[in-house]
C-alpha cells in the first residue's frame, strides 16, 4: 500500500514500520474489519498533540467514535503498555536509551484552582 507523505504530527513511514509489528491484526479472525491502525493511529495522536475533544477530529481520520473507540479499547486491553515495554526494550538493547537521562513520568497531580492559601482550622 502506498501512502501519501505524512503530514505533520503523522506516523513517518520509519516509525509505522516500527509499530505496526506490535499492533493487533488489521483483519480479526471473525467480524467487520477494522479500519486502518496507521489512520487511527494518527487520528489518536492528533487528538493527543492538539488536546481537542474527540467529536472535533478531523473527518480524514475517521469516524471519531471509531477512533476513540479503539484508542480505549487498547487501554484496556495493555495494549498500549506492551507497545511502549516493547519500545523501551528495543531502545534500550540497541543502546539508545540511557535511564539516568530517559524517564517516563505519567503523574501529573492537579490541585482546585481554590485549595491554595485556604486558612486552616475553620
Amino acid at each position: 500500500m502506498i501512502l501519501p507523505p505524512p503530514q505533520r504530527g503523522n506516523l513517518t513511514n520509519a516509525q509505522w514500520q516500527r509499530l505496526q509489528a506490535l499492533l493487533p491484526a488489521q483483519k480479526p479472525s471473525v467480524g467487520r474489519p477494522n479500519n486502518d491502525h496507521r489512520t487511527t493511529i494518527n487520528g489518536i495522536l492528533w487528538i493527543l498533540r492538539t488536546g481537542a475533544p474527540w467529536r472535533d477530529l478531523p473527518a480524514r481520520y475517521g469516524a471519531w467514535e471509531t477512533v476513540s473507540g479503539r484508542f480505549y479499547r487498547w487501554r484496556r486491553s495493555g495494549i498500549w503498555d506492551r507497545i511502549l515495554q516493547t519500545l523501551q526494550q528495543q531502545a534500550d538493547a540497541n543502546g539508545k536509551l540511557n535511564w539516568e537521562v530517559h524517564h517516563i513520568d505519567g503523574s501529573v497531580i492537579r490541585a482546585h484552582q481554590h485549595s491554595a492559601g485556604a486558612k486552616r482550622g475553620r
